[in-house]
């Protein structure tokens, strides 16, 4: 009997991307790929462990899903990604329900696992991390057929002391820049209209193969694949972002002008003990540079409040940065203490409702800058990427500022039918604090 095989994929779209490689090693094994769940023989659950909520989904959704060995038909349970390569041991120990793990350097071995708990044994493939994977490989897309997360490098060697994914991914390792462009090209060729580049730092990409940064020659080379009209970037390094980037990302016909940098703090003291390399300076010198040079940019960023010893100065130093940059879109997160990192055995831990109050103010903050912005966007007529049908000619879809997943949406009514998938002209009209509304024109 043909085994049929189901997968949750958690966490960031890196993690999305492992998922996607090995349902594509599922589909040429001649396995099944099922999304019911209770159909599925083997279920494998795709893990993150970068912070501890994410943790807990992990484990709530093994849980959730081993139910289906008792009233569906699942035989195996498979625990895939970052938590099985952080926590094998104690997830063998501690949950029954697994039957096996896969280690983020062991993609290729899914396979192998599936045969193997499926026969009865219960397995832990997991070494040290390293897994590359090659645009020769078949690739199962989980995201829309016109949009497509390309990974192109693995790891990360900047040892920010609150982070453990240098463990559990290992050092940076870019992919080959020729072979990252052959999966572009298939990708667009598949339908993919917009690429969303990923990497745990993008803007590394390429030093440790020549010892230069090679992004911006990695873009030159996506915008000659004529079938793709959106390139992203995502996870920024504010310390890589060389003249040669925002020299493309200006002239690119395709490169949207969007970035995302994850500056995690503004106080120079918390960016200190956070072992980050820039400073409040750097940081408003480099948004001022950019906002000049690429007119119309939308810059994201992400914070950490609550960080140890983080003061109530050093907080509303971070506060009066935000009131100053106005970023266009902020994720807030409160510290999450992670064993195994410089950032755990800290002095001057912050309580947990100091840390709360202090992502409400934050949060509440950047809710006020979001919906100004918005609101400055009234009357502009934008190119919008369609992404969702509803009743009565009305459509969602999103603008090149806003990524999937993370940023906001626009709300629109058109005269005609349109697909998913199509980009189209929208007149704003309307705005809330993530979102816009507006009429096709």
């Amino acid at each position: 009997m043909t085994l049929r095989v189901g997968m949750v994929s958690l966490g960031c779209p890196k993690n999305l991307v492992d998922g996607e490689i090995m349902l594509g090693f599922i589909k040429d094994a001649g396995m099944i790929i099922t999304s019911r769940e209770q159909d599925a023989d083997v279920l494998i659950i795709n893990t993150c462990t970068f912070i501890d909520q994410a943790k807990e989904e992990s484990i709530n959704t093994i849980l959730e899903l081993a139910r289906h060995k008792i009233k569906g038909n699942c035989r195996s349970i498979i625990v895939a990604g970052c938590l099985a390569q952080r926590y094998p041991q104690e997830l063998l120990q501690e949950m029954p329900e697994i039957d096996g793990l896969v280690g983020t350097g062991f993609i290729g071995a899914i396979i192998e696992a599936i045969n193997r708990t499926v026969a009865g044994e219960r397995v832990a493939l997991v070494g040290p991390p390293g897994y590359l994977h090659q645009a020769e490989q078949t690739r199962v897309l989980s995201t829309p057929p016109y949009t497509a997360y390309l990974k192109i490098a693995e790891g990360c060697d900047n040892r920010c002391s609150y982070c453990i994914i240098p463990d559990v991914r290992g050092p940076y390792r870019s992919r080959i820049m020729e072979d990252v462009l052959e999966e572009a090209k298939n990708l667009a060729g598949r339908g993919v209209k917009e690429l969303i580049l990923a990497a745990q730092d993008t803007t590394l990409y390429g030093k440790d193969i020549c010892s230069r940064l090679t992004l911006p020659s990695l873009l030159a080379g996506m915008e000659r694949i004529e079938e793709l009209a959106w390139i992203r970037i995502l996870y920024a390094y504010p310390t890589y972002l060389t003249e040669d980037l925002i020299e493309i990302m200006a002239g690119g016909s395709k490169i949207c002008r969007y970035l995302d940098l994850p500056l995690q703090h503004a106080s120079n003291t918390v960016l200190k003990r956070m072992s980050r390399h820039g400073d409040q300076d750097s940081y408003l010198r480099l948004v001022e540079k950019l906002r000049r040079r690429i007119p119309g940019i939308t810059l994201r960023t992400s914070f950490i409040v609550g960080y140890p010893g983080e003061t109530e100065a050093e907080f509303q130093e971070l506060l009066e940065f935000m009131q100053q940059v106005k970023f266009d879109h902020a994720g807030v997160f409160i510290y999450s203490r992670e064993e195994g990192t410089k950032a755990a055995e800290m002095a001057g831990q912050v309580p947990e409702d100091i840390k709360q109050k202090r992502w409400e103010k934050a949060m509440k903050l950047q809710q006020g800058i979001s919906l100004s912005n918005n609101r400055g966007k009234i009357g502009e007529t934008l190119t919008v990427l369609v992404t969702g049908v509803g009743k009565d000619n009305t459509y969602e879809g999103r603008t090149e500022g806003d990524a999937p997943g993370i940023d906001g949406q626009v709300y629109f009514k058109a005269n005609k039918n349109l697909k998913c998938g199509d980009f189209v002209r929208v007149l704003i009209k309307g705005a809330s604090w993530y979102d816009l509304n507006g009429e096709l024109v």
